[in-house]
């Protein structure tokens, strides 16, 4: 997530390999990452903006732990972004110029394998690794409406409003080192009654994803990714928005593992079709810490 004008449509948009991927019972993630966003990404379609340009830094904490549930595979993840950036336009033909800062809305996911990974011991985790078998799971993530927001400026960290993305993911092994990935998902949204043109509605947005994952070794592996997004039509003020997204990405991530507990990752993506909405370059690298 990004910023406010677009963090709770955002979840419709993202390319995240292995997703579904299991990990032993008990294990505990950190992840300490920063993202950079460059293009027309800030300017909501609603607002009376022309010739958008931002920058937008992102600096990230997330945690994850996995568990059993119900015999399953299962994990729980919280993630708290904090952004800073400038955006440029032209506002009724004014030069428009704003910086902004502050903590994103939180984040809370969680995934559930339905079959193909029970949950794991080490060395079963170790056997599942070596023979990769079909996997189907499921996930639920919300996105609180926490973060910071001033009803009176265009742009915001925070949304002001509940996001909720329900995702499944498909896993298919097509030899031991490579894994095709599927994934769909709809994405809905709470009104923002504060948003500053008027009270803002969203319609879901349907996405679908597909990654092809490429594993050298335990920890080091590479994908190339892509994703279409549908949907997400507006209604501010009671004034309905002919704003349809139809938008598509795609994007490559690198994992490279040292020392055995941490690891390093690298993506980059942008738009191939960007029918109406956001249309931008995202830059992203992480650190990992497996305890």
């Amino acid at each position: 997530m990004i910023c406010g004008l677009w963090a709770a449509a955002g979840a419709a948009q993202e390319l995240s390999p292995r997703s579904f991927w299991p990990a032993p019972r008990g294990t505990k993630v950190a992840v300490f990452g920063y993202s950079r966003v460059s293009g027309d990404v800030l300017m909501d379609p609603s607002l009376p903006i022309d010739g958008g340009e931002s920058t937008i830094n992102t600096g990230f904490l997330a945690y994850m732990q996995t568990f059993s549930l119900w015999g399953r595979t299962s994990n729980f993840v919280v993630e708290l972004p904090y952004s800073w950036g400038t955006s440029n336009g032209f506002f009724l033909g004014y030069p428009l110029q704003g910086d902004f800062s502050g903590f994103n809305d939180l984040g809370a996911t969680l995934a559930f394998n339905i079959f193909g990974a029970p949950s794991m011991n080490p060395a079963e985790y170790l056997e599942l690794r070596a023979k990769p078998r079909q996997m189907l799971g499921a996930s639920v993530k919300v996105l609180f409406p926490t973060g910071n927001y001033d009803k009176l400026k265009l742009t915001n960290p925070g949304a002001n409003r509940w996001a909720v993305k329900a995702e499944a993911g498909y896993l298919v092994p097509i030899t031991d080192r490579w894994i095709l990935e599927l994934e769909g998902g709809v994405s809905f949204f709470g009104d923002d009654e504060y948003f500053l043109p008027g009270t803002r509605h969203q319609n879901p947005i349907f996405s679908t994803e597909v990654h092809l994952i490429r594993r050298f070794r335990p920890g080091f592996w590479a994908s190339a990714e892509a994703n279409f997004y549908m949907g997400g039509d507006q209604n501010i003020g009671g004034n309905q928005l002919i704003d349809l997204q139809r938008n598509s990405r795609i994007g490559g991530t690198l994992v490279f593992p040292f020392l055995d507990r941490y690891s390093v990752k690298v993506g980059y993506s942008s738009n191939i079709v960007a029918d109406y909405g956001m249309d931008y370059d995202q830059f992203l690298v992480s650190y990992q810490v497996v305890f």
